[in-house]
């Protein structure tokens, strides 16, 4: 049994960036579970806190349910695969493989089993005699885990693991890797930034921004009822279009959705207008995918939205338009720059800081007050709007061309919908 429990957890660096605030988060036992966000949101450094490799500034981390604070990394029962291998080049692959069963001081021959049984399930059995400069990316990364594997650990932590690798190899491994840790029935905390990667290989996806954890639910649910407005725009592709709207409620028949000089009307048996009746005269967030729009003929019945092709992006299996329709768009500032700041791009203060901390004892640091969300409509400084360009399926090499007007059906059940502060309107939860 292998349980992982963060207690409002955060890091504050030594120069006062915090680069993870109040994040409570619990993986359940051979739990396969990805930290999914863009670079400097924090996920990297919950892995290394985990690890016993930061200290937290405030907050507990419990394993199986027992704080490891002042427990060092040796005694954690964790083994972790980094980005870059970490691999030792003067010993050859059975070396790598071996090294902590020596350092754990299992016999010679239980060992040599561990380790053909390792290498053959990895497919690297030929290999044990080579150097790390002499394999592929992709052999040396099966080292790594490997060498992570056959300590036969009750937590593994993988921390962008194929982010180095060519897309067709990324895709072999990630199968393997979700493979292999459902066999083993070990629990996997695996960071990534890459949405496929987090959608593919996850149980349940948490979702991280500026330090900020958005979302936690599994790859349907999160993909499916984004809990945030960054959570609906990070993840899908094409993204997520989100529109200004201006509410308008018409009692017992309809809600009007104004979006530039046309409109939706959601039903009032709908039972989301319940919800969005209450932002009467107001303006919130309307989102909507590419699967949710269909080209429609220019005088169909029902919600339809009119506009004009602006370009054509085409990707061989579908083309996609981009079709301006007068609305408004409402773009995510990518990085997420919230006030709980961002991983600072230097590595020196970062690596020495958890040292510093277990040298010098807890850190006095006052852990930060939780951010407060500042609105979406009227901060131009986390985003910014400008004319929407609606993303729209269509077959491959569609006879349109941009200039070219179009119509679009618009499935009213499939909508989204967020406040000013960008969190999700909806009734009840998941």
């Amino acid at each position: 049994m292998s349980t992982v429990a963060l207690k409002d957890v955060t890091k504050v660096w030594p120069d006062g960036t915090v680069a993870v605030s109040h994040v409570g988060l619990d993986v359940r036992d051979g739990e396969f579970l990805v930290l999914l966000g863009p670079s400097g949101c924090g996920k990297s450094t919950i892995l290394r806190m985990i690890a016993g490799l930061e200290d937290p500034t405030s907050g507990t981390i419990l394993l199986n349910g027992e704080p490891v604070t002042d427990v060092p990394p040796r005694d954690r029962q964790i083994a972790m695969v980094f980005q870059d291998f970490a691999l030792y080049p003067h010993m050859t692959v059975g070396g790598n493989i071996e090294f902590p069963l020596k350092l754990s001081g299992v016999d010679p021959g239980p060992r040599a089993e561990r380790i053909g049984d390792v290498a053959a399930a990895l497919g690297i059995g030929e290999l044990l005699g080579r150097k790390p400069t002499q394999l592929s990316g992709g052999q040396r990364q099966r080292v790594a885990m490997g060498r992570a594997i056959v300590r036969r650990p009750g937590l593994f932590l993988m921390d962008e693991p194929l982010s180095n690798l060519d897309s067709g190899l990324r895709a072999e491994l990630r199968a393997e890797i979700t493979g292999m840790t459902r066999e083993l029935g070990v629990t996997t905390m695996y960071v990534t930034h890459d949405q496929a990667e987090a959608l593919t290989m996850a149980d349940r996806v948490a979702i991280m921004r500026g330090g900020v954890l958005q979302d936690v639910g599994t790859p349907t649910e999160v993909y499916g009822r984004p809990a945030t407005l960054h959570v609906a725009a990070f993840l899908g592709s094409p993204r997520m279009n989100l529109l200004e709207a201006s509410v308008y409620v018409h009692l017992d028949r309809y809600v009007v959705l104004q979006l530039g000089e046309q409109a939706l009307h959601l039903p009032w048996h709908d039972i989301r207008a319940r919800a969005i009746a209450h932002y009467h005269g107001e303006r919130i967030v309307v989102g909507m995918r590419a699967e949710a729009l269909t080209p429609v003929a220019p005088d169909a019945p029902g919600d339809v939205l009119r506009g004009r092709i602006r370009y054509l992006e085409h990707h061989g299996h579908e083309s996609l338009a981009f079709l301006d329709i007068g609305a408004t768009a409402i773009v995510v500032d990518e990085l997420g720059k919230l006030a709980a700041g961002a991983v600072p791009a230097g590595g020196a203060l970062r690596r020495v800081g958890g040292a510093l901390q277990r040298l010098a004892g807890r850190s006095e640091r006052a852990a930060p007050e939780r951010p407060e969300k500042v609105s979406v409509l009227s901060d131009p400084g986390r985003h910014h709007r400008r004319p929407a360009e609606v993303a729209v399926r269509l077959a491959p090499y569609p006879a349109v061309s941009p200039g070219h007007p179009l119509a679009i059906g618009v499935r009213m059940d499939a909508l989204h919908f967020f406040d000013d502060r960008g969190d999700r309107i909806d009734v009840g939860w998941r």
